[in-house]
């Protein structure tokens, strides 16, 4: 199969990897896959973002930076057009961006089913944290490219039901979470990384290092921590709250046992997740499908994590992990302490997880096969009309 992916990421982060994961995953499967997105894109580096776009971001009103934004679909969506008339794809495969509607058009220009995989309610998460301009009008594109894709592959089934309730029909949804490559967690590893104190029990967490993980409680927690073994932490990641926990790691009196890796190559990880006792996720946001979490569970690791609805998709509460009450005070570290304290559970709950991710296929190469096998049934359904480039399967309004 001929897929067109296309994208509009500048950065080397989260999205990076699914995006280049993925692409891996089909072209290892045997399909021709050519990316199309920004050509900063493939020059960035692990964690950076566009000096270009920073800079609209803090010279910029929000609703200026919004109609930047927006104008930005414009080239892209040209840029997909030139693409797909020289690719001839069977399949357009986009990851959806905020105002990315290149594949809505060229889709039905060129009568070629499109996949959109939705990580997020953009319009929404950016409203909330990042100070979104025109918030309407981003909402109504949101909502113009996903009921536009002939599937939407939301990566949880708590976002799936965003996107229905965005307007479009449930058998036009199919979840794919995130997955892993299993060449990178080949078996349970032993540990291989370790603390400052060889000694310690290892907390260990990846991912780019925010206040509202509350990593701050873990380090409360190891601080006061009184069991027959000390315990430590290694942050493999960077961001911005991690001056303010290196702060108060020193004020704790516990600075010899917190150690920060900075960025990690990808593949760095899975050795570092190796040296990992027991894996955090202190926090989520209520629709994602967290990287780490598979990876921590590829790696056969101990995990903590918060009861949710999006969490319990790929965890159960004492059989794959321990999920803990995000609004209960000490919740947490009740269940850090509790597998501190028992390497049986410790050892059962990681063998459990990485016995999920292979039962369920949670993995790239899976992921790859589940979308191929949706372009397939994507493709049938507009044969019939597909020399006028119809929707044979109704309106995409």
């Amino acid at each position: 199969m001929r897929i067109l992916y296309s994208h509009r990421i500048r950065s080397r982060d989260g999205q990076g990897v699914h995006l280049d994961a993925m692409v891996a995953a089909l072209r290892a499967d045997g399909h021709v896959v050519q990316v199309t997105g920004p050509a900063g894109y493939d020059k960035a580096e692990l964690g950076g973002e566009s000096a270009g776009l920073a800079r609209l971001r803090r010279l910029l009103p929000a609703w200026a930076q919004a109609l930047a934004e927006i104008a930005y679909a414009v080239p892209a969506t040209w840029r997909l057009h030139r693409a797909a008339a020289a690719f001839k794809p069977d399949v357009i495969y986009e990851r959806a961006n905020l105002y990315h509607v290149a594949g809505r058009i060229v889709a039905r220009t060129r009568g070629v089913p499109l996949l959109l995989e939705v990580n997020a309610p953009l319009a929404e998460e950016r409203a909330r944290f990042g100070g979104l301009g025109l918030p309407r009008l981003s909402a109504w594109i949101e909502r113009f490219a996903w009921r536009g894709a002939h599937r939407v592959l939301p990566v949880t089934e708590v976002l799936a039901g965003r996107v229905a309730d965005a307007g479009v029909p449930p058998g036009r949804i199919t979840v794919v979470p995130n997955g892993i490559d299993l060449a990178d967690f080949p078996e349970p590893a032993a540990r291989r990384e370790g603390a400052p104190d060889s000694g310690a029990l290892v907390l260990g967490f990846v991912g780019f290092v925010r206040d509202w993980h509350g990593l701050d409680k873990a380090l409360h927690g190891i601080a006061a921590w009184r069991g027959d073994r000390p315990l430590s932490l290694v942050v493999v990641g960077d961001g911005p709250a991690r001056p303010g926990l290196e702060k108060l790691a020193a004020e704790l009196g516990i600075a010899d046992r917190v150690r920060f890796t900075g960025l990690a190559a990808r593949h760095a990880v899975p050795a570092l997740v190796a040296g990992f006792d027991i894996a955090l996720q202190p926090a989520a946001v209520p629709y994602a499908s967290p990287l780490k979490v598979f990876e921590y569970m590829a790696a056969a690791r101990a995990i903590v994590a918060p009861d949710q609805p999006n969490l319990r998709e790929v965890l159960r509460d004492g059989e794959t992990a321990l999920l803990f009450d995000p609004a209960a005070p000490g919740a947490f570290w009740g269940a850090v302490a509790r597998l501190a304290q028992d390497a049986t559970l410790r050892q059962r709950l990681g063998d459990a997880a990485r016995a999920q991710i292979l039962a369920r296929d949670l993995t790239w190469a899976g992921n790859a096969r589940r979308v191929v096998a949706i372009a397939e049934a994507e493709r049938t359904a507009l044969r019939p009309r597909g020399a006028a480039g119809e929707i044979a399967r109704g309106s995409l309004a």
